[in-house]
């Protein structure tokens, strides 16, 4: 919100300068984005009075103006506005001026004709387009008539003013107005302050309540109040008004709509106002009906639900409560009786109305924050008596009352000793209660007991913790004494979750791959893919984009998006793993999803780049299998993991997928992403796997140990068999690992081979066993006998024929 310095004086004494009293606010209430000086970088724009006017020779747009700028002779300027007219004041920007942009106004001729200066817009001068009022919106701008010619402009619209534009954070809602402001400023300073409260003067012999009704929902308006002013006369605000709203960014209508913007700028208090002619029956405040619509103030349709709150009349919704208006019921030029609006709508309803269709406004800003519940009346009073003197209105001697919220003080005791010892100062009962006086809080001291009451337009004060920070704040963070904290010093550490996800990701980054990090939102149909566990989809009420509306259920399909990234900038070979939660839930009952740890990874391409003496090698299954085993086999299970074909998952190749097993749990999967699946995300082929980081926390693990090196040989012996195609590896070595003995330490399959010689239905396989005695030498009778169970067992439960 952009604050004028000028209007704050007038309410109270400040002897700083616009700069210092930003740094102060800064330091003691919110932050301040900046301090604008509107006139800052322009020069030689003064008055002018249009002296004489001719048209262009050369053109059918163009005028030769005479402009009287307070000198001995009239200066030439020629000017296209549409609306320039002899005998009326204008801005004018003389030779070597300085306007907006910071561009330099020189001699010059316009198609042959002489120009030393330029008339100017307000637009041309540095006011924003979207505050200029709709009359001067196409041509130059009018100075008042009792402006002295010569002058420079600046003083005559606001712009030898400061505006400090404070960033009011959300529970600081009576900082949104310049009431509030002199408040905080009081306090801070320890100044008094002066308001100006219009009284109202009731000159109509009509009644509100005989010429409108309403009927109020409670949930939605805690208050609502209306007043009529009869007979008003709809036209430019006064210049005082325009440069207050438009130096505060908002644009000038007509002085009915003004007052009501004028009233929320002073009070904090957002109004509306109603073309009593155009309204239907009874003023209704109710929930919208689905599907319901209602062209805005802005004129675009807004098509409304159950959810949504709204004014209507019997013909329907007339606004949008708390946000904004309507076009049917607004004031025009014709407007003749006004009725005003001044209400409190419940905050968490006005804001999700104005998230969902996407409507801010200053009013819904205001209505979120919180405004005061007790100062309706005097608001409302206060742009009735301005209704009456700038728009000749006549003011009814009553107010409609819809519904009326008598909202509670908050009443706080705290001591002087908890104050002080939170704070670390020393100050006495009196010196607080000062602060808090200056605040304008009610204050009954009993002993050591302040009891505190705190005025209801300060919504955001409620415990002792927020009494201790306007005690710091007003005292001032700079007086508050610099101490070291005592506390007990404790070394820190990771536990075995941590260490372990820790460990995880330097092994990965050891195999080769590269650490990625993914959004957590994703779409929901890619939010679905890949799942290793049914759940239900957890949406958010109001994503930020399409592309993230829903928490995802896995993490590899945001790898395989990292990876279409760099793949369509020229990037083939990719090796990503990311470590992340993923989102479960139960069933849409559940409030929450779990959240659960996941590893995964994926590998397009090549995990090494060719050279001279190694070509390059593209990834598969067993090359990321082989990095999912040894990232388990290195944390810990060694000899417990087992895989099993699954064709089950849509999104993975049915013949180059496995799921993977530790100690017969399921943990997780790894294969090849399915090749439509790939095509849709615009990548090659990739392998991936997606491990349940969480249930692999929590498997038993072995103790890693340091352990020997045996003094005594080992002894291999090969075995080659002929074997049924269907019958998987892990099946074979089972076997002989079961029937091998004690001395085998390993089995590997060295040899692979289907073809010539060999039955379609067979394959011929050829196995390395290694024995060894770790304690004494091996003999060859141990090994022979060894062997001989192998094959007999293999015989028995394959039929296998050994070769």
């Amino acid at each position: 919100m952009k604050i004028s310095y000028n209007w704050l004086k007038e309410y109270i004494d400040l002897d700083v300068s616009a700069d210092d009293l930003a740094e102060k606010i800064e330091r003691s209430s919110v932050e301040v984005d900046s301090v604008i000086k509107p006139s800052e970088g322009l020069k030689k724009i003064v008055v002018g009075k249009i002296v004489d006017m001719e048209d262009h020779p050369d053109s059918d747009h163009l005028h030769v103006c005479q402009v009287d700028v307070g000198e001995d002779e009239p200066v030439q300027i020629v000017c296209g506005a549409p609306n320039a007219q002899v005998g009326k004041n204008v801005i004018a920007a003389l030779s070597g001026a300085r306007v907006a942009d910071n561009m330099k106004i020189k001699k010059s001729k316009m198609r042959g004709i002489q120009s030393n200066g330029m008339l100017c817009a307000l637009d041309e001068i540095g006011y924003p387009k979207d505050v200029v009022p709709k009359e001067w919106a196409d041509g130059i701008y009018f100075l008042p008539e009792d402006a002295t010619l010569g002058d420079d402009v600046f003083k005559y619209l606001g712009m030898d003013d400061a505006l400090i534009d404070l960033d009011v954070t959300p529970n600081r809602g009576d900082m949104l107005s310049i009431y509030g402001s002199v408040r905080d400023l009081s306090a801070i300073y320890n100044k008094p302050f002066k308001f100006d409260i219009d009284k109202v003067s009731e000159t109509s012999d009509k009644k509100t309540s005989d010429q409108i009704n309403s009927k109020v929902d409670n949930e939605i308006a805690w208050s609502y109040l209306n007043r009529v002013v009869n007979n008003v006369e709809v036209k430019p605000s006064p210049i005082w008004m325009q440069v207050r709203l438009w130096n505060a960014g908002i644009k000038p209508v007509n002085n009915i709509v003004d007052i009501t913007n004028y009233s929320m700028l002073k009070f904090g208090q957002p109004m509306h106002a109603y073309d009593l002619d155009k309204l239907a029956g009874t003023i209704e405040v109710r929930y919208a009906r689905d599907g319901e619509k209602i062209t805005t103030l802005d004129e675009n349709e807004v098509e409304l639900d159950g959810n949504d709150i709204v004014i209507s009349d019997d013909n329907g919704a007339i606004a949008m409560a708390g946000v904004m208006g309507g076009l049917d019921s607004s004031i025009t030029a014709e407007t003749k009786n006004v009725v005003f609006e001044c209400a409190v709508f419940d905050p968490i309803k006005v804001r999700k109305m104005a998230r969902k269709h996407v409507i801010h406004t200053d009013a819904s800003q205001r209505f979120e924050r919180g405004v005061d519940p007790m100062g309706l009346e005097d608001v409302l009073s206060s742009a009735s008596e301005m209704a009456r003197t700038i728009a000749n209105g006549e003011v009814t001697s009553d107010t409609l009352v819809g519904s009326k919220y008598e909202a509670k003080k908050v009443e706080i005791d705290i001591t002087d000793e908890r104050i002080n010892h939170v704070l670390g100062t020393s100050l006495s009962v009196e010196d607080i209660t000062d602060i808090f006086n200056r605040l304008g809080f009610e204050v009954e001291v009993t002993d050591n007991n302040m009891h505190v009451i705190v005025p209801t337009r300060r919504g955001d004060i409620h415990i002792q913790a927020d009494l201790i920070e306007e005690v710091a704040r007003i005292y001032g963070y700079d007086n508050l004494p610099s101490t070291l904290p005592t506390t007990t010093m404790t070394t820190g550490g990771l536990n075995e979750e941590q260490l372990l996800i820790r460990k995880s990701g330097k092994l990965l980054e050891g195999f080769g791959l590269t650490h990625a990090i993914s959004y957590a939102l994703t779409t929901a149909d890619k939010a679905k893919m890949f799942m290793m566990d049914s759940s239900s989809e957890t949406d958010l009420s109001y994503p930020m984009s399409s592309d993230h509306t829903t928490l995802r259920m896995n993490l590899v399909s945001g790898l395989l998006d990292d990876i279409a990234y760099n793949q369509a900038r020229k990037v083939e070979n990719v090796a990503l793993y990311e470590q992340g939660r993923v989102f479960y839930k139960q069933d849409d009952s559940q409030v929450r999803p779990d959240e659960i740890e996941h590893i995964a990874g994926a590998i397009s391409g090549s995990m090494n780049e060719g050279s001279w003496n190694q070509p390059e090698q593209k990834v598969d299954f067993y090359q990321i299998k082989g990095i999912v085993e040894e990232y388990l086999s290195t944390i810990g299970f060694d000899g417990q993991i087992s895989y099993k074909a699954n064709s089950d998952y849509n999104e993975m190749h049915p013949g180059r997928t496995a799921d993977v097993y530790v100690h017969g749990h399921y943990v997780g999967f790894v294969g090849q992403v399915h090749p439509k699946v790939a095509k849709e995300f615009k990548i090659n082929d990739t392998y991936v796997f997606d491990l349940n980081l969480k249930t692999i926390i929590e498997l038993p693990k072995q103790e890693q140990s340091y352990e020997l090196v045996s003094k005594y040989p080992s002894i291999k012996r090969d075995i080659a068999m002929l074997i049924d195609k269907n019958v998987e590896n892990d099946n074979i070595v089972d076997v002989i690992v079961k029937r091998g003995g004690a001395y085998l330490t390993d089995v590997k399959l060295f040899d692979l081979y289907e073809g010539e010689h060999v039955p379609d239905d067979k394959k011929s396989l050829a196995y390395s066993l290694t024995f060894q005695n770790k304690h004494d030498t091996l003999v060859d009778e141990d090994v022979n006998s060894a062997m001989e169970k192998v094959q007999r067992n293999l015989e028995k439960e394959f039929n296998v024929e050994i070769r």
